[in-house]
């Protein structure tokens, strides 16, 4: 009768043991925290402490054994490793996997998205809402010449690192992080076959994306870009001022002008093509890859005068001479009156 006690009660604390384990087991590598179909992100901020990143990663995903997690956090020395940055809870993930992930630093980067960009400031506000560092960290950065004079670049110019496109970062990214980020991609941009290019059009990386730049802001139409860049190089070769109506908007730093009056010309500026021959100090805005290209591969004509079409379509009529260019850009000036475009 004891034998048969004793035995009973072995199987039942080895039964008991059993469940406990599996279910430990459970808790430790098989317990979803996230919702089944879902993923969750949530941040860990810079400088964050433990009980912080604690307390962030608890508000966002399902914990039912809290004791039970901070013990593996503090058994894999999760107190000492906090990272910040942005994380991805995936579902089936466990608590042992989501420490692992949170101890290693194992980041899920953000696509970084920009474009239309015509100043720093407007760089840096397009940016800034898209990684940990504010607007105000990236213009400081970008505005003070000694972080970047000895990689060759000026105030003027430094806007031409920055080529449009979708980049990946992680969410922690830093002002200089961006800067040696983007300086590596617009090093790897400026392949032997662009920079030949430029050699050919007798310009450098950087008077080849402020042209760019002013290319991008008078073509309406991407298939004119080839054509309006070998205007202004045709300009260039001359020694005639290049006149372009963008560099007026941006020394005046009023981009919604519709309408260059001759008041505006007087603006005294080094952006200012009507006054000062050449291309300006650097570009005025970030000039999109399509226009980079159409600079590097201008079209070979004689024209030297372009304006818009007054049918408003987007082209331009393209002249040779003066006279013919005032006759089609009176056409233009009569159409602007009629629909009452004055400014």
């Amino acid at each position: 009768m004891i034998n048969k006690t004793l035995k009973f009660l072995l199987l039942s604390a080895g039964l008991i043991f059993s469940v406990g384990l599996i279910l430990l087991i459970k808790v430790l590598f098989g317990m979803n925290i996230v919702p089944p179909g879902k993923e969750i992100v949530l941040f860990i901020p810079e400088s964050a402490s433990y009980s912080q990143a604690m307390d962030s990663i608890k508000a966002h995903i399902t914990v039912k054994h809290p004791v039970v997690f901070d013990r593996i956090a503090k058994r894999k020395n999760y107190p000492a490793n906090v990272k910040p940055g942005r994380y991805v809870i995936k579902q089936k993930m466990s608590y042992v996997e989501a420490i692992n992930m949170f101890r290693s630093g194992d980041q899920a980067p953000v696509n970084v998205t920009f474009n239309n960009v015509r100043t720093l400031y407007d760089l840096a506000g397009k940016i800034g809402g898209q990684i940990s560092a504010d607007s105000a960290g990236i213009i400081n950065f970008l505005t003070d010449s000694a972080n970047y004079q000895d990689d060759g670049f000026s105030r003027e110019t430094i806007i031409s690192v920055f080529i449009p496109n979708t980049y990946q970062f992680f969410w922690n990214t830093d002002p200089e992080e961006l800067y040696e980020r983007m300086l590596k991609e617009n090093r790897k941009f400026w392949n032997d076959e662009r920079k030949s290019k430029a050699e050919a059009i007798d310009l450098t990386l950087a008077e080849v994306s402020t042209l760019a730049s002013i290319v991008d802001e008078e073509a309406a139409k991407a298939d004119e870009k080839p054509k309006i860049a070998g205007v202004y190089l045709n300009r260039l070769k001359r020694g005639i001022p290049l006149q372009a109506d963008p560099t007026i908007k941006f020394a005046l730093n009023d981009f919604s002008l519709t309408r260059i009056l001759k008041r505006h010309l007087q603006i005294y500026s080094p952006y200012n093509t009507y006054i000062f021959g050449g291309l300006p100090p650097g570009p005025i805005g970030c000039p999109p890859i399509g226009s980079i290209d159409a600079v590097l591969n201008a079209e070979k004509h004689d024209y030297l005068y372009f304006v818009a079409k007054a049918d408003f379509s987007g082209y331009h009529h393209f002249s040779r001479t003066l006279s013919e260019h005032n006759r089609y850009a009176a056409i233009y000036q009569r159409e602007l009156n009629k629909r009452k475009i004055f400014r």
